[in-house]
């Protein structure tokens, strides 16, 4: 079982407050990423809140991402969305239906539109960076 798949065992016994928490707790596990990555270029249009994507690439090709929010659950969610991409290769990542992955955590139904309208965003970015890095 993935670290995905066990995030949402959790999360679908949880009620409505626990599961931001949990939103809220996951974004606090994402490493430290520095504010001079916190630019215009790593900023993802089209979210309510601030949300920034700088990808690295680790020893054996896989990316990996570092990602922050000015909220604290909009940045729960761009954890959520990065444990479905972490360290696979670029290849990988573009044929990876995140937003399909997604769809049990029904995000829509649980959060505000406010804090789902960047979601396919995010998601389109890192789409985007794998196409750059294949």
């Amino acid at each position: 079982m993935n670290r995905l798949d066990e995030i949402y065992e959790e999360y679908d016994f949880l009620d409505a407050d626990d599961r931001y928490r949990l939103l809220i707790d996951l974004g606090r596990e994402l490493p430290e990423m520095p504010d001079a990555l916190k630019n215009d270029a790593t900023l993802v249009r089209g979210c309510s809140a601030s949300v920034w994507v700088y990808p690295t690439q680790n020893d054996d090709g896989g990316l990996n991402f570092l990602a922050d929010s000015n909220a604290s659950i909009t940045k729960g969610i761009i954890a959520l969305v990065l444990l479905s991409v972490q360290g696979k290769s670029a290849s990988d990542i573009s044929k990876i239906n995140i937003t399909e992955k997604l769809i049990p955590f029904n995000l829509t139904a649980q959060l505000s539109s406010n804090r789902t309208q960047g979601i396919p965003n995010m998601i389109a970015l890192i789409q985007e960076t794998a196409q750059r890095y294949m």
